[in-house]
């Protein structure tokens, strides 16, 4: 009678598990489709705080997560050429050096930086969110220099914290460069999928750690769902949305700071 209880128990807990996975996808589809960046940022505590992953392990989870969301919307941004390739490419290829190698350290560093530093990342992620838009300008091309510094951080931010760095290179290519939004945002999501590929093919080492059922379903559940949202933000104004979302982003970071130094 025992072990069948515990078999009981055991299935409830799975199936808890599955439904809050389906639910935490369909959230961060939602994110993505309405906002078009942030995925890995809630991503990342979900994976922490409901399925009790290790600060390594929830990072490198949200890679495949959001490396998967990522490519699931290049198709259409290549279509209406709304992604600049070479620029991309380049920025992704600059910043091997710090992805790779941030991916390959990474377990080495205490988990309390990680989650002190992702919170600081979030904290910046939520001002560029709270920032106004300038009004549109002349594109312009971006001075090397700054193609090599952006570059570097982005991947830094990725190797370290399994975020693709979009919230960084939307505002930076808009505020800055003057580059189109649309185009903006269709080159971001191209350096977010080369970069999430990269850091998780890196981190290849905790792979074995990490029960892949419930990113998967994760994975499934937010591409799906930011399908269908991302045809309903055309139609929904999203500066409010964009706001509540940089005000969580805020209360995540924190309640994840409060809970590493008390």
């Amino acid at each position: 009678m025992p072990k069948n209880r515990d078999l009981c128990q055991y299935a409830d807990m799975e199936l808890g598990l599955t439904i809050a996975a389906v639910i935490s996808g369909a959230f961060i589809g939602s994110v993505l489709g309405f906002i078009g960046a942030g995925g890995a940022m809630v991503s990342v505590p979900i994976f922490l705080y409901i399925f009790d992953f290790t600060p390594v392990a929830a990072t490198t989870a949200s890679l495949a997560v959001v490396f998967l969301s990522a490519v699931s919307g290049l198709a259409p941004k290549i279509k209406s050429k709304d992604i600049l390739i070479k620029e991309g490419a380049i920025i992704w290829a600059l910043g091997l050096l710090t992805n790779i190698g941030f991916g390959l350290v990474v377990t080495q560093i205490p988990e309390q930086i990680i989650l002190i530093g992702f919170s600081i990342v979030l904290i910046a992620a939520a001002y560029s969110m709270l920032k106004s838009p300038i009004l549109s300008l002349p594109e312009k091309r971006m001075p090397t220099w700054a193609l090599v510094l952006l570059s570097l951080v982005i991947g830094s931010i990725t190797g370290l914290f399994g975020i693709g760095g979009g919230f960084l290179a939307i505002p930076v290519l808009v505020l800055f460069f003057n580059t189109p939004q649309n185009k903006a945002a269709g080159t971001s999501l191209l350096i977010i999928a080369l970069n999430c590929l990269t850091a998780l093919l890196a981190k290849f080492s905790v792979w074995e750690q990490i029960n892949w059922s419930y990113p998967l379903i994760i994975a499934v559940a937010g591409v799906l769902t930011a399908q269908a949202t991302s045809r309903l933000a055309l139609r929904t104004p999203t500066v409010h949305l964009k706001q509540g979302f940089a005000f969580l982003l805020i209360a995540l970071a924190g309640f994840t700071i409060f809970t590493q130094v008390i």
